[in-house]
């Protein structure tokens, strides 16, 4: 069986190469016997010969290996006196060529040639002019029939090949088309996620480095004057990278498919009170206003959205608002979902709009924006009247 499949598979991929081979031996069998007969027989050699070897491109060029061989066919009929040509045969080969290969034009017009020369070389080498008798006239009829039967079951037999090769380039295409659609959609889920890491990693180092620039800046100043606050202050600095060094080893973890990583809860609204605990300690003074009741659950992740603006905000009032800033963060429950604020009385706006410049590229900003938009919430953040900034979002409840 094994061997069969590898013969078939060569013959699929040496099409041409078998034709040919094909069109040599026939021409072998059925052509050359005419030369060796001697030089009485030249015309029936030649015309053999063309009808044996246009089966050589009876696949690449059927149209014109079909005209080719009925002008062989034709030209036997008035150069060949005694009998036809035993090459004859092939033109049912022709027949089926036509019906698979060439356009329906041509393999209905070869079909008709056919049917025309079968009925032709009937009359012509089997002296029908001459029939008296009734029975005779009842044999021929029977032997037109068979022939104008087997060129109809030949072409019927080319029509289904063509039909059955339709349908498997059908396919085929239609699987490549499904395979640049799968490929699309793996490159869109990839985009998706690279956006994802890098909102996360901006979350994450941002966060931590900002708390952590502010502490050491200002334990530089502060220690000249009262040297026992350097300790508390590379207190806070610890404790803030170790927290930082957490989240990236869960964010590497699931990079890396460690399901003992990625399975660790993420940051959710009980984890604002510690964010802003770790705010203040950078010298912010930030108080949480909470107002209402939820009327259903958040999903886990539009908690970790509503988690990251507040954190994205916190982390620009501590870069831009200045000295002595004071925050407020506002988080009230409505019917329809979850209003967050978060508002400092800063300088953010005068220094260039905090937030909307964070980064030198509004990476925060933005991937609040696109965050908030994963479910269906929006953004706003501008400077606030009287100074400061404030920024606004709004996460709707997820309707089953």
């Amino acid at each position: 069986m094994l061997v069969h499949r590898r013969i078939y598979a060569w013959i699929q991929a040496n099409r041409a190469k078998v034709d040919l081979w094909q069109a040599l031996g026939c021409s072998l069998f059925f052509a050359v016997p005419f030369l060796l007969a001697g030089g009485t027989y030249l015309i029936e050699f030649v015309l053999s010969a063309a009808i044996c070897m246009t089966l050589a491109w009876r696949r690449s060029r059927p149209v014109a290996s079909a005209a080719v061989q009925a002008a062989a066919c034709i030209l036997s009929l008035f150069l060949v006196p005694v009998t036809g040509l035993p090459a004859d045969i092939f033109v049912l080969v022709t027949v089926y060529s036509l019906a698979a290969f060439a356009p329906r034009w041509a393999s209905l017009a070869g079909l008709a040639l056919a049917l025309t020369g079968g009925a032709l070389f009937l009359f012509r080498y089997f002296e029908f002019p001459y029939i008296r008798e009734t029975h005779a006239v009842l044999v021929y009829g029977v032997g037109l029939t068979a022939i104008e039967a087997v060129v109809l079951v030949a072409w019927t037999f080319g029509d289904l090949a063509r039909t059955r090769r339709l349908a498997m380039q059908a396919l085929e295409d239609r699987a490549r088309r499904l395979e640049v659609e799968r490929q699309q959609e793996r490159d869109l889920a990839a985009a998706d996620e690279r956006s994802h890491i890098a909102r996360e990693m901006h979350d994450i180092v941002a966060h931590s480095l900002s708390v952590i620039i502010t502490q050491a800046d200002g334990a530089r100043y502060a220690s000249a004057e009262n040297p026992e606050i350097a300790p508390k202050t590379l207190g806070v600095i610890a404790e803030t990278g170790r927290g930082s060094l957490r989240e990236m080893r869960r964010l590497l973890g699931v990079l890396r498919g460690d399901e003992a990583a990625s399975t660790r809860p993420l940051p959710t609204l009980a984890d604002v009170d510690a964010l802003v605990d770790s705010v203040r300690r950078g010298g912010v003074d930030v108080t949480v206003r909470a107002e209402g009741t939820p009327r259903r659950p958040l999903p886990p992740g539009a908690e970790l959205t509503a988690y990251r603006v507040i954190q994205e905000s916190l982390t620009n009032v501590l870069k831009h608002a200045g000295h002595r800033a004071r925050a407020e963060v506002a988080l009230k429950w409505s019917a329809r979902g979850l209003d967050l604020t978060v508002r400092d009385d800063g300088q953010g706006a005068a220094a260039g709009v905090a937030g909307i410049n964070d980064d030198g590229g509004g990476q925060g900003i933005k991937g609040m924006g696109e965050r908030l938009a994963l479910y269906d919430g929006t953004l706003k953040a501008a400077p606030a009247a009287g100074g400061g900034f404030r920024v606004e979002a709004f996460i709707p409840y997820t309707e089953a």
